[in-house]
């Protein structure tokens, strides 16, 4: 069983590979980026009438950057020992921006391409439009921005990207595994993490994944996960299986019995800033590690059940492949969410793959976490 330290430092290997840094220093900085996620939820509630982003910024020098509207001045902080620094000039707030998207630019195909994926960048302070070749060659990358922007009143940023995008495969080597009552096939997806409704216990996977499951462990041993429920429409992806052996928050970070940890807590939606280092664990591709791009993503076409709302995150790649429907996404010990989706180039490369919050379980379905440990 790994410690939090262990789990962190686990993580911090995959940083500092990712951005030619040393070991030290990729752990100094996943620390800061733990410890100073109340300092940006404080920011985002005092600055909330001009936030337009919270990022985290890598390089040149490890800082978090706050976009605001406006050109009111404010000054620069530091919170456990991470730098904060305030930019302005934005034109529209974020929760503006999420409001465009919601009413104007998501769904409206009789004004803009009909196969488009958008989210918001808080990087930037900007809309992404998520074009394929053919619509741009179509109507133009410039005509596409200044419709949507005409729609939505806030800036667009349109990108070329051919949307070829489903829900994680449930295909893959596994660990939980179902018949398909639509194809009759037996699938395989990758369990999240340990839920309770205060009396039953269980684990949280991926709506799209069979209902009824069985968990395949390491020994080969299997044990039935009765169905209890799932939700996968709008802002979900989400089900619950039933396990009364399922008495510990624990989850896999990687194949082994020696990657286990132990969840402590979870970040919501809301707290979770472009930037952030993610890692995720599935059956097919593995561990990995990677930044968070978009925190407020809808996915196109009808992979929700229908439209889908703009609250999925999106992780770049290119570590992830279809085939890990359900797997759970993290940092160190803290749960953020369960994966959904993949977005793919047309060689198969991965461009970006797409969670949902933990914040979205179902009701009364809540993390089992494990219990503060008592100084004396």
């Amino acid at each position: 069983m790994k410690t939090q330290a262990e789990a962190l430092a686990d993580d911090a290997v995959q940083y500092a590979a990712h951005y030619r840094v040393l070991g030290d220093e990729a752990l100094r900085r996943l620390q800061g980026q733990q410890a100073s996620a109340p300092a940006t939820d404080a920011i985002a509630q005092e600055f909330a009438s001009r936030l337009a982003g919270i990022s985290i910024q890598h390089s040149p020098d490890y800082r978090i950057v706050v976009l605001l509207t406006g050109d009111e001045p404010v000054s620069d902080r530091v919170a456990d020992g991470v730098p904060i620094v305030f930019t302005t000039g934005a034109k529209a707030t974020r929760q503006q921006a999420i409001m465009a998207l919601r009413k104007h630019l998501i769904d409206l195909r009789s004004e803009l391409p009909g196969a488009r994926g958008a989210g918001y960048d808080q990087r930037t302070g900007e809309i992404v439009l998520l074009v394929t070749s053919a619509d741009a060659q179509k109507f133009g990358l410039d005509s596409i921005r200044a419709r949507a922007e005409q729609l939505g009143g806030v800036p667009v940023r349109v990108q070329v990207n051919e949307l070829i995008e489903q829900n994680m495969s449930v295909d893959g080597g596994g660990r939980v595994e179902g018949l398909n009552a639509e194809t009759g096939r037996r699938n395989v997806c990758t369990d999240a993490f340990v839920v309770t409704d205060g009396v039953r216990t269980g684990i949280a996977t991926a709506a799209h994944c069979p209902d009824e499951l069985t968990y395949v462990d390491p020994e080969g041993t299997n044990l039935p996960l009765p169905f209890v429920e799932q939700d996968g429409v709008g802002y979900r992806d989400v089900q619950i299986n039933l396990s009364d052996q399922a008495t510990e928050p624990l989850f896999h970070s990687d194949r082994g019995a020696d990657s286990l940890r132990r969840v402590t807590t979870w970040r919501n939606r809301d707290s979770t800033r472009a930037g952030d280092f993610v890692c995720h664990f599935g059956e097919s591709s593995g561990y990995s590690c990677a930044e968070v791009e978009l925190t407020d993503y809808a996915p196109p076409g009808a992979l929700c059940g229908g439209p889908c709302s703009p609250t999925w995150i999106t992780v770049r790649g290119p570590n992830c492949i279809p085939g890990d429907s359900g797997g759970p996404v993290f940092i160190g010990s803290v749960a953020l969410g369960i994966a959904k989706g993949v977005n793919r180039a047309p060689t198969g490369q991965c461009n970006f793959y797409y969670y949902m919050s933990t914040d979205y379980l179902p009701l009364p379905w809540r993390l089992m976490v494990a219990a503060p440990i008592k100084r004396r």
